[in-house]
């Protein structure tokens, strides 16, 4: 199966409430171009992401692209324990459950760094990398376990700074 870890696109300077924050004009562009690029490789059968809003704004190029292609709607779930500073173990140990739960074989997670970088580290059993904005990665397993993943692409988002 796969799993598709993608960070969200560039946010709005931070704020009391983070929350909150919207994506900017170059974070939707960021998002929509990670997107064509998974989506032109992998057929994804669930959608995850994080509660905050800039994370459902970027799920929401996935299922823009989807539509465009006139491909079949992909379910989207709301995970609570993928926020920024979320348990990496609690993050992967829900996402098996969603797997198992939708017999899913390829799926989508948006979330935030610092989460993103831990769980990435727990799949391949490494130091935790960094993740650009809107950069995905493809990690192929058997099943969401610690240690026995490969990472098989890399999906980074060239977009102008205008």
């Amino acid at each position: 199966m796969h799993l598709i870890l993608m960070r969200h696109g560039e946010a709005e300077p931070y704020q009391a409430n983070d929350a909150v924050r919207n994506l900017t004009t170059r974070g939707v562009a960021q998002a929509h171009l990670t997107a064509q690029q998974v989506l032109e490789k992998y057929q994804p059968d669930l959608l995850v992401a994080s509660p905050y809003v800039r994370a459902q704004q970027t799920v929401a190029a996935f299922q823009e692209t989807l539509s465009q292609k006139a491909l079949p709607l992909v379910p989207l779930h709301i995970l609570d324990s993928i926020t920024p500073d979320a348990d990496p173990r609690i993050a992967l140990d829900a996402l098996s459950e969603l797997q198992a739960q939708y017999s899913a074989q390829c799926i989508v997670v948006v979330c935030h760094m610092n989460v993103i970088a831990y769980m990435a580290g727990l799949l391949l059993d490494e130091d935790p990398e960094v993740f650009g904005l809107a950069e995905a990665r493809v990690f192929e397993q058997s099943m969401i376990l610690l240690g026995l993943s490969v990472e098989k692409a890399r999906f980074v988002p060239l977009v102008d700074h205008h």
